[in-house]
């Protein structure tokens, strides 16, 4: 038994201490009488410019990765969380599903051949698909499982970082599925316990992690680094020591005191443990509500959108909330939407 525990601990080190990723916390809250939470924080060792995009039904899109390309139609309406205004990294549709990308560097997708009869999707869509073609994370899990088409990365535009990026989805029900690319072959994780994910290790291994931490109580000792295993722990222990209520104020004032427990501080950086990197914003979404909160840690101020005030029909307008430079607004934004023409997604293809 010592000598397992020892080999434990030593695997448990190995994988905390050798994974280059930046770093960001998702976690879910499941209260009583279906209030749903899903919070989380975007942390990367630069400024990445964030706006806040209503985006309506009908909208008619490609993956832009060349002639094989997966097509579709909008289905639902959505207000997304952009990053540099090339990808959708986070947000909430119409029917209360809520998508969140995170960093995995461990990801691998598989090759694509953009001559060969395989349809793709540019990374930067992911997300965007998942919001705009299903209610439920169910119906997620059973049309990705087909493997339909492939996820294609490729570096971040101006910089030599291949992107590696895992997808999780929460929906009204508190149910949760996380969708990774391990040694190229797509791996998913579906159960509504999986309501906490960090960066690295991949998910199967996060949750031996904190099989084991399990054993030791909360209450007592609590990894305190800003390293993905340790804010995976802490995120676990908290979101179910939190009051279990359906009083939303209490809620959500509890989801967000966890989300920033796990956050980085601004201007924390390692270049010797690049998985340390300041929380550049967080975002925490009402399934119940259906209210998607906005908070750039540069602004005091929280920014929240109540999509039952927007317009999601076909024929709505495209809108968006600028706060990449630090815009001052507070509280319900609906009405501080500009119509915008929609941003263009990156891809291997111009649109």
């Amino acid at each position: 038994m010592k000598n397992s525990y020892k080999l434990f601990l030593g695997i448990l080190i190995f994988l905390i201490e050798t994974q280059p990723v930046e770093a960001c916390t998702r976690v879910v809250y499941q209260g009583p009488n279906k209030t749903i939470i899903t919070a989380r924080s975007m942390d990367w060792k630069e400024d990445i410019p964030a706006n806040l995009w209503v985006l309506p039904r009908g909208i008619e899109r490609n993956g832009l990765v060349g002639k094989n390309s997966v097509k579709w139609k909008s289905k639902y309406g959505s207000v997304v969380t952009s990053s540099w205004d090339i990808a959708s990294s986070d947000g909430m549709n119409e029917k209360g599903l809520v998508a969140n990308m995170l960093w995995l560097a461990e990801s691998q997708y598989p090759d694509f051949d953009i001559k060969s009869n395989k349809k793709g999707l540019a990374i930067s869509l992911w997300l965007q698909y998942v919001l705009d073609n299903f209610a439920t994370v169910e119906e997620a899990v059973r049309e990705l499982e087909k493997e339909l088409f492939i996820v294609v990365s490729s570096d971040i535009p101006g910089t030599d970082r291949f992107t590696t990026l895992h997808l999780s989805v929460s929906d009204t029900t508190g149910d949760n599925a996380i969708f990774e690319y391990i040694g190229g072959k797509l791996v998913i994780h579906h159960d509504k316990s999986y309501n906490v994910m960090t960066n690295s290790p991949v998910f199967e291994q996060q949750l031996a992690i904190n099989k084991y931490w399990e054993g030791i109580p909360g209450t007592v000792m609590l990894p305190g680094t800003n390293r993905a295993a340790d804010r995976y722990v802490r995120a676990s222990y908290y979101i179910n020591a939190i009051p279990q209520t359906d009083n939303t104020h209490i809620a959500l004032a509890s989801v967000f005191g966890v989300i920033r427990n796990c956050s980085v501080p601004l201007g924390i950086a390692s270049e010797t443990e690049p998985n340390i990197s300041s929380t550049r914003w967080r975002t925490v979404a009402d399934h119940k509500n259906l209210i998607y909160y906005f908070e750039n840690v540069l602004n005091p101020n929280v920014v929240w959108v109540d999509l039952k005030k927007l317009d999601f029909s076909e024929k709505a307008q495209v809108k968006k909330l600028t706060l990449s430079d630090n815009e001052n607004y507070s509280g319900e934004t609906s009405k501080d939407f500009k119509t915008t023409n929609p941003f263009h997604f990156v891809g291997l293809v111009d649109n």
